[in-house]
């Protein structure tokens, strides 16, 4: 397998992560092939050289890939590859960008062909804004990197995504099963996009913008959601998710009987555990 370096790479979704993506690249010195259905998005993105600028198809950048970036919806995924595959050449490395891995993992090894390869990933880093006018070559320095092979993942590929990790500027590589990634990410992301969302739905918000501290913005900050990924992340791993939020509202039940029942000390104890753990999530 050729190196980063030597390699053709391809990025379709030149969104925020497929745009950051190309950004850490070319801080490299790399300028990798491009696509996107927005015509804009693609304009911006050859003006500032973020992709090649020769004008291919399609299909013709496919043809010269040794490694593709899907960077779409994950409803997307496994019908591009489904329609594309037949312009790859033997070898193609695929990877994803989704924040969902067992349904897309398992229907691309049923379609695949023999003599290509995908290997899942996702990057543990993001904005509340979405587009390539956010991108940043920034966006994952010393971010997490999930990789999620299945049994019939290379080692080559696995090594390869982990050098590209580093090279993005990830700190720490994990490798996990499908499964095991749908179940950490329904708690680790999805779960507090749910309580964001469903905070600021809980009251007119136009009745407190002028009282409002940092705590609330902080915490509500991802519910300026993309509507249309967090509807398809929700639904696909609605099993993991509903999981945690029965969970949550449990918690919440138990916050909520020590306040009514006045129990100062176990709402203490409550406070001194949560600002424990959350200690252990602050980024070195």
């Amino acid at each position: 397998m050729k190196t980063i370096e030597n390699s053709n790479i391809l990025i379709v979704g030149l969104g925020l992560i497929g745009g950051s993506y190309a950004r850490a690249l070319n801080k490299h010195h790399m300028i990798p092939m491009g696509e996107d259905i927005d015509e804009e998005t693609m304009k911006y993105a050859l003006e500032h050289h973020m992709i090649d600028s020769n004008f291919l198809s399609l299909e013709e950048k496919i043809q010269r890939a040794d490694f593709i970036i899907l960077g779409l919806y994950p409803s997307q995924v496994v019908p591009w590859i489904e329609h594309y595959q037949p312009y790859m050449k033997e070898g193609t490395l695929i990877t994803d960008v989704t924040g969902v891995k067992r349904r897309i993992t398992y229907q691309v090894e049923q379609i695949l062909r023999k003599d290509v390869e995908f290997i899942a990933s996702h990057p543990m880093a993001g904005k509340e804004t979405s587009g390539i006018l956010h991108a940043s070559a920034d966006l994952f320095q010393k971010a997490n990197f999930i990789i999620t092979p299945t049994l019939h993942s290379s080692k080559d590929s696995i090594e390869w995504m982990k050098q590209f990790a580093l090279l993005l500027g990830c700190k720490y590589i994990e490798i996990l099963t499908p499964e095991q990634h749908d179940e950490i990410i329904g708690f680790l992301s999805q779960l507090p996009h749910a309580i964001a969302v469903a905070l600021m739905n809980s009251h007119e918000a136009e009745n407190y913008i002028k009282y409002t501290g940092d705590s609330f913005r902080d915490l509500t900050r991802i519910a300026k959601v993309n509507e249309a990924l967090w509807s398809e992340l929700f639904i696909s791993n609605q099993d993991y998710l509903i999981s945690e939020i029965d969970q949550f509202i449990i918690e919440l039940e138990k916050l909520k009987q020590d306040i009514k029942e006045n129990r100062i000390t176990d709402l203490k104890e409550k406070f001194q555990t949560s600002k424990a753990k959350r200690k252990l999530f602050d980024k070195i």
